[in-house]
């Protein structure tokens, strides 16, 4: 062999290994695989574009080998490393552990399309062998959305991880929690098949591409496959046919009908399944379904992995040569504020409160909501919708709609969630509290969100959710079940404030604070009920002359002068103890919520405490509904057996309501 030409066609291919390629990353980042050779036959190899194919030359070399040289196809690049001298002698000699690293910049047209090959020298430079590798170069890529602009781009190079932010990157997934049928409904999520092909937009895209020769060698084959922890979180479906591919959504929504086309890839017990390989330039479209929302037990993050399986010996299984990695996030469940314009009002009809579904219903239509009313069969004559439900939202560039979280306070409304609102595009989500006794406040007065804030430089965009619990010291408190918590704490996107509020009778964070829309400052104010603002109050009235006015004039209830409230020392005693246990929350609000005293409003509310827990003397902010336009009705929704002076104009009772609010998606309740 004339060593100087092999040189020469060597030294005739520059070293692109210091430039990016295909993939656009540099060398040490990309997906290495060792690579062995062969000196007694001619080897065929499947490279994959963007991997790199790595040579321990040492472990290749017949015994005795002192140089090496390597000749290559043009669209073959390669390294040697460590680096040999560059004006060394030719060949090459062995520099301690000697690799050779291989790429391809394009996939080939045909098989077996490129060579390489690498002769191995002795001290006097003879031959001792020859190894040769036909190449056949593959494109594949398992794609999904990780930008998040709605459309799954080609091999991103963050696929494979995720990063919150809105200069995050990762891809999205939805818990498919909503039901397409109508009749006999179930969460779509609990069936292991697409029945309907309208369930495909609440899944994630996810795409395999390839590019290469239409053929390629026997025996090599592709595997999606999932780790065990993750099975139980996700299911993946597959386009069958070919015709199928190249249909859009919109056109298979046409059809409007039960689809037997997607069969299952991976999920349940099936944690890997072999992709049928449509070689060429083709592709094939992938449905990710979510099933389990974020919470103490899964972090929502799940990989799904392709791999590329190369045949072994006859009677051994296939090995791995490359594996593609996507990574997804599953939504999560998030709460909206009750300063956001509302659009539909939820109330229940009851025995007693016609006149007030008459005022609520003219209240309603004037601020252009919707009014749904819950008949009597239905809620069995509870009339707490608030306590009962909590409207969210789940969101995804291709997808989004409304949640509704069920209470495990169960009571008659129990079924109302399940039964009339979940639906096509609109979820459900619960947790059972098992084995635990369910208290007061585990019903979703006690359970808020903050409209957007920013916390020493920290940024709560959505806002942050609102909970009571005992105060901490407490040994004997009731607390808001554990695995509502947890779930609450797992979703990550409003991080939770525990308040104190154990304190009330009946232990809701909405008896004593809630938040309104404000045109100026944080674009809010959170009020909250103040006992001293209360005998600031009164002690107005008393000083113009009004200390023998009436209370609860004409409304049943025992009528008592403003006079008496004020030399009442036992209320008054009372209400020292609660504005000490408001105070305390007035102040952990004001530092989880960067809240200053001008963004709070005080409310002249007074309580009176029943075996020391209090309860609101006079009607306060429970249940208010805010319609827009914003503060037009904020006083329209107290109790009409208020605290108002003979003579006056007492407000009016709007109870019991839940709010279907609307920021850019949709979602609270209020």
């Amino acid at each position: 062999m004339n060593v100087s030409q092999e040189q020469v066609s060597l030294t005739g291919h520059p070293n692109l290994f210091n430039r990016r390629i295909a993939t656009d990353k540099p060398v040490d980042q990309m997906y290495q695989r060792t690579f062995r050779l062969d000196l007694d036959k001619t080897l065929r190899a499947l490279y994959v574009v963007g991997t790199v194919l790595k040579v321990n030359l040492n472990r290749s070399a017949p015994p005795s080998s002192t140089y090496f040289s390597v000749k290559c196809s043009p669209n073959v690049q390669y390294r040697i490393t460590p680096p040999p001298a560059k004006s060394g002698p030719i060949p090459t000699p062995f520099n301690g552990n000697t690799v050779l690293l291989l790429t391809m910049d394009t996939a080939s047209e045909v098989e077996n399309d490129s060579k390489l090959s690498v002769m191995f020298y002795g001290k006097k430079k003879e031959v001792l062998g020859k190894a040769v590798v036909h190449l056949t170069a593959f494109e594949i890529s398992l794609d999904v959305d990780a930008d998040r602009d709605g459309q799954v781009e080609r091999n991103n190079p963050n696929k494979g991880s995720w990063m919150w932010g809105p200069n995050g990157h990762g891809a999205i997934l939805l818990v498919n929690c909503d039901s397409e049928h109508t009749c006999r409904k179930s969460l779509d999520s609990e069936h292991a098949e697409v029945t309907r092909v309208s369930d495909l937009k609440d899944m994630s895209p996810m795409v395999l591409r390839t590019s290469g020769p239409a053929k390629l060698p026997e025996g090599y084959k592709l595997t999606m496959h999932i780790s065990q922890g993750d099975a139980e979180c996700v299911r993946v479906f597959r386009t069958r046919s070919t015709a199928g591919m190249h249909q859009t959504l919109t056109e298979n929504l046409f059809y409007k009908s039960f689809v037997k086309d997607y069969p299952l890839v991976v999920g349940g017990e099936d944690l890997s399944k072999e992709v049928p390989c449509l070689w060429g330039n083709s592709e094939m479209n992938f449905y990710v379904e979510g099933l389990r929302f974020p919470d103490k037990d899964f972090e929502g993050l799940i990989s799904i992995n392709l791999s590329m399986l190369e045949p072994s010996s006859q009677g051994f299984p296939e090995t791995p040569i490359f594996t593609d990695k996507v990574v997804f996030r599953v939504a999560p469940w998030i709460m909206t504020p009750n300063t956001l314009d509302p659009v539909e009002v939820f109330v229940c009809r009851t025995t007693d409160n016609e006149q007030f579904l008459k005022r609520m219903r003219r209240l309603v239509e004037n601020s252009g909501c919707k009014l749904k009313i819950c008949p009597e069969d239905m809620n069995r004559g509870d009339r707490w919708m608030q306590d009962e439900i909590e409207f969210g939202y789940i969101d995804s560039p291709h997808q989004r709609f409304p949640v509704v979280l069920d209470s495990p306070r169960d009571g008659d409304l129990q079924g109302f969630p399940y039964d009339v609102l979940l639906g096509q595009d609109f979820g459900y989500v619960t947790r059972t509290a098992y084995g635990k006794e369910v208290s007061s406040l585990d019903s979703f007065g006690n359970l808020e969100v903050s409209p957007p804030v920013t916390v020493n430089g920290k940024n709560y965009p959505l806002g942050r959710i609102i909970i009571g619990v005992a105060f901490p010291t407490a040994t004997k408190g009731r607390n808001m079940t554990k695995v509502v918590q947890d779930f609450l704490w797992a979703q990550k996107v409003q991080e939770p404030i525990a308040l104190f509020s154990d304190w009330l009778l009946v232990g809701h964070v909405d008896e004593f604070m809630t938040f309104v829309p404000a045109p100026d400052k944080k674009g809010f104010r959170l009020l909250l009920a103040s006992p001293d603002a209360s005998y600031k109050l009164f002690r107005g009235l008393q000083n113009d002359g009004h200390g023998q006015a009436k209370m609860f004039d004409g409304l049943g209830a025992e009528e008592i002068t403003v006079d008496k409230i004020l030399s009442d020392e036992k209320l008054k005693a009372e209400n020292n103890y609660v504005q000490s246990c408001i105070d305390w929350n007035r102040d952990v609000l004001k530092r989880e919520l960067g809240l200053d005293d001008d963004d709070i409003i005080d409310l002249p509310i007074l309580f009176h405490v029943i075996e020391n827990r209090a309860v609101a003397y006079y009607p306060d902010m429970v249940a208010q509904a805010l319609l827009s336009p914003p503060l037009l009705h904020l006083l329209d929704v107290l109790d009409p057996d208020g605290a108002a002076p003979s003579g006056a104009e007492r407000p009016r009772l709007l109870p019991g309501g839940a709010l279907s609010r609307n920021d850019q998606r949709l979602g609270s309740s209020g």
